[in-house]
């Protein structure tokens, strides 16, 4: 049994939509093609999702691959953001640097790194319990690679980030063993 951690592929951004309501993009929809052809999929037994739009998307054609319904847990939610709301590219990924960097502290009102890895970690303990096959979390980059962080035993660091939306990691949930780190999902080369 392995847990394969999913983010979401590209979204399309509307900056007058909150972010949670943000859905995929042409480009994003386009990905999830790539995704459903993983050789993983068929061995499915339970797909789990954030709340947010973009990663309940994912998650639906996911489990319609393969005749599941979708489970939702906030708990696997992104890092709450709501203090800044949208923020264009550059000062988002500056204050992501800051989240990750300073992860005892509340960036810009931001929830603590911390505390969103404590909280993916324990939604990601309910999504295995009782699961008879592998698993898919669906979630978003910044707590996937909180989850990572934890998994790995390693500090809260940046460096672990997905290599872009629409990316995969794997674990053993018995173990802990990262079976596999982030690999992005689209066309082979």
């Amino acid at each position: 049994m392995l847990v394969h951690v999913v983010t979401h592929p590209e979204v399309r951004v509307e900056p007058e939509v909150p972010v949670p309501q943000w859905g995929l993009s042409d480009a994003g929809r386009d990905r999830l093609r790539f995704l459903l052809a993983q050789p993983w999929v068929p061995r499915l037994a339970r797909v789990v999702a954030s709340t947010e739009r973009k990663a309940v998307e994912t998650a639906a054609a996911l489990a319609a691959t393969v005749g599941l319904p979708v489970a939702v847990d906030a708990g696997l939610g992104e890092n709450d953001r709501s203090a800044t709301g949208f923020l264009p590219p550059a000062e988002f990924e500056a204050v992501a640097d800051a989240f990750f960097a300073r992860p005892e502290e509340s960036v810009r009102g931001w929830e603590r790194a911390v505390d969103a890895q404590t909280r993916v970690v324990a939604a990601a303990g309910r999504a295995v319990a009782g699961a008879d096959g592998d698993v898919a979390l669906v979630c978003h980059g910044g707590v996937g690679t909180l989850l990572l962080c934890a998994l790995l035993g390693v500090p809260v660091d940046r460096r672990l980030d997905q290599p872009g939306q629409g990316s995969v990691f794997a674990y053993d949930p018995v173990s802990g063993r990262v079976a596999h780190p982030w690999v992005r999902i689209g066309p082979p080369g």
